[in-house]
């Protein structure tokens, strides 16, 4: 059926909701499962104002893909909570287009997206992700409605 299951979060509970539902499909399948979560580039002079604000033994976790990190450590946990051998994939850019490359990197079998746009900011359109990854998607998609 399912070997390699790919879904994208931006820590939401409508990402949430698409990730358990990839989950439990990797659950039944016994697939593995890749989850996915972009973030924006943060300016190096904003990183360092950051790092300056936290003693010295956690500068090193300050950085631009530190609440990225948080989402995916969640949602990988909830999987492993499941029994699903799970995978993080931060990157950095457009969630659709990390949603894609991760799918064709793991040559996925198929990619799950909420049926909402998993924007995390308010510059792109809502449903844009789900319609991206729908139309240039190198496997199947499930579109899982979360609303």
């Amino acid at each position: 059926m399912f070997e390699r299951i790919v879904v994208g979060t931006d820590g939401s509970d409508t990402a949430t909701s698409a990730v358990q539902q990839a989950i439990e499909l990797a659950k039944v399948a016994g697939a593995k499962l890749d989850i996915v979560a972009a973030f924006e580039p943060i300016p190096q002079s904003r990183v360092r104002e950051e790092q300056a604000e936290v003693p010295g033994d956690l500068q090193h976790a300050v950085g631009p893909r530190e609440d990225v990190n948080v989402t995916l450590e969640s949602a990988v946990g909830m999987a492993k909570q499941d029994g699903v051998e799970a995978e993080s994939h931060p990157r950095e850019g457009d969630p659709a287009d990390a949603i894609l490359d991760v799918a064709e990197e793991k040559d996925a079998d198929l990619i799950v997206v909420g049926n909402k746009g998993m924007t995390g900011t308010k510059r792109f359109l809502l449903g844009s992700v789900p319609n991206k990854v729908s139309h240039h998607a190198p496997c199947g998609v499930l579109i899982v409605r979360t609303t």
